[in-house]
């Protein structure tokens, strides 16, 4: 993998092997972050990434000077990774949590403006993760969650729902919060 822009621009990141992750494609990587440019002003945007996985996404906020990234991973393996990145990298802005998400998102106490989330396609309560989010008021005013997804998931019937990007197999629901 690697990042496609930034401070960081083309640089490779190769997990360790055996690393159970699937990182998002640069491909859909690169377009829903063309997205993002249009409607943020990322450097000055908030921003949590669950499950975090390799911190394909979270490393791409980063090097693109996001004011704050807050990485949420629960395999330890994949924690000492990303934590160990963001030290080589010196994301001084990055912050890296080892906890379950549904945890994570009901303690928070920090509002983010953009809120990435790419749990496994095949996670039991997928579905649950838009409610949890704004359930919970973690996403200031005017921000965005992003749920990765595959084909296999609708989101469009949530009151919160924006609209869907669809990149080869890889899905991405764009939830607002006006």
């Amino acid at each position: 993998m690697r990042i496609i822009s930034g401070r960081y621009r083309k640089k490779q990141i190769i997990p360790p092997s055996g690393f159970s992750a699937r990182p998002t494609t640069d491909i859909a990587k690169e377009a829903i972050f063309n997205v993002l440019a249009n409607e943020f002003d990322l450097e000055t945007c908030d921003i949590l990434d669950l499950f975090s996985g390799t911190g394909n996404i979270s490393f791409e906020f980063a090097s693109r000077e996001c004011k704050s990234v807050d990485a949420v991973e629960l395999k330890f393996h994949h924690f000492q990774f990303i934590k160990k990145t963001k030290e080589e990298l010196q994301f001084n802005q990055m912050q890296v949590y080892k906890a379950n998400v549904f945890s994570f998102v009901k303690r928070s106490t920090k509002n983010y403006d953009i809120i990435f989330a790419d749990p496994p396609y095949n996670l039991y309560n997928l579905s649950s993760l838009p409610e949890l989010i704004f359930t919970h008021s973690i996403l200031k005013k005017n921000g965005w969650f992003i749920l990765e997804h595959d084909e296999n998931n609708s989101f469009q019937n949530h009151p919160n729902f924006l609209t869907m990007k669809n990149y080869g197999k890889v899905h991405f629901s764009l939830f607002d919060n006006k």
